[in-house]
């Protein structure tokens, strides 16, 4: 399959939910949740990720994850990982319960398209956002693994190669040169596959996979929630008011040096007012999160 297919696939069978002026969405990636050793990516940023939740939850937001919310290519146990992390799936379990709460896999966590898991919660490869009245504003939600054939239709492959050899050499200060968050001219590849395939289809895509935040300055057709496993920070995407913001969360320190998370707002789109997206084969604009 091409990653034109693979895309398109991942929207075949999509739950559509609606998008208007009071809808509140908060979109996430890319959290990697393990199982608590020094290997766990997430656990630097656990206490932010958790800040993050509890806000979006106490007003109203409905929470959209995009695939890789668990590290399953380098940890075989699920069961492990919801002990670790017990905090974040019991405020899965209050979101759920309000059907606030929607999973999509990735390439990291893909077994949870088939197998059984302990949690009563569904996982989708994408899902849709309709607004009413204006289908050319219609967003498309995926992981973005599908524009790499060694992560999706070779995941088991991917999935070896991490278990193995990259997750063990990594311990030694070797990144794994075939993944889109770590390598850039892989990542760049993803992206530009990414925004070809949204700009050539005139659709809205929002992704994580390549864990770099994306928000041109100009209305585009392609944009990315970025990851919550930073060095210093977690980003996502609220969507809000018929407007997209990408928003930072991180550590900040008052004039009394008392520590608190801080939320930031880094940009914003149009979404449900004017709106005229750019259309070509351009890179697409991004925000560089080593920067910050």
């Amino acid at each position: 399959m091409s990653v034109s297919a693979r895309l398109e696939h991942a929207f075949r069978a999509a739950p559509v939910l609606p998008l208007t002026y009071r809808s509140r969405y908060v979109l996430m990636s890319d959290c990697h949740r393990g199982v608590g050793t020094s290997s766990d990516n997430f656990l630097k940023n656990q206490h932010l990720y958790l800040a993050a939740l509890k806000h979006y939850y106490q007003r109203g937001f409905t929470y959209i994850e995009l695939g890789d919310g668990d590290e399953l290519w380098e940890n075989r146990s699920m069961k492990t990982i919801l002990e670790v992390h017990d905090d974040i799936f019991e405020l899965f379990m209050r979101f759920h319960r309000e059907n606030r709460l929607y999973l999509l896999y990735g390439n990291h966590d893909l077994v949870k398209k088939k197998k059984l898991l302990p949690v009563p919660f569904s996982f989708y490869e994408g899902i849709i956002l309709r607004p009413a009245n204006m289908p050319q504003r219609t967003l498309y939600l995926t992981h973005g693994h599908q524009a790499s054939l060694l992560n999706s239709t070779f995941w088991r492959v991917a999935c070896f190669l991490v278990r193995y050899v990259w997750s063990p050499l990594e311990n030694m200060g070797v990144l794994d040169p075939t993944s889109a968050a770590k390598n850039y001219r892989v990542k760049n590849k993803c992206e530009t596959r990414l925004n070809n395939w949204a700009s050539e289809n005139r659709r809205i895509l929002i992704t994580g996979h390549t864990h770099r935040p994306v928000m041109p300055a100009e209305p585009s057709y392609y944009y990315n929630t970025g990851s919550c496993v930073h060095p210093r920070c977690i980003t996502c995407i609220e969507i809000e008011q018929g407007r997209m913001a990408l928003v930072k969360w991180s550590m900040s320190a008052r004039a009394d040096s008392t520590l608190y998370v801080a939320r930031e707002q880094i940009a914003q789109a149009a979404l449900l007012s004017s709106w005229t997206p750019q259309y070509g084969r351009q890179g697409a604009g991004t925000m560089q999160v080593s920067a910050w």
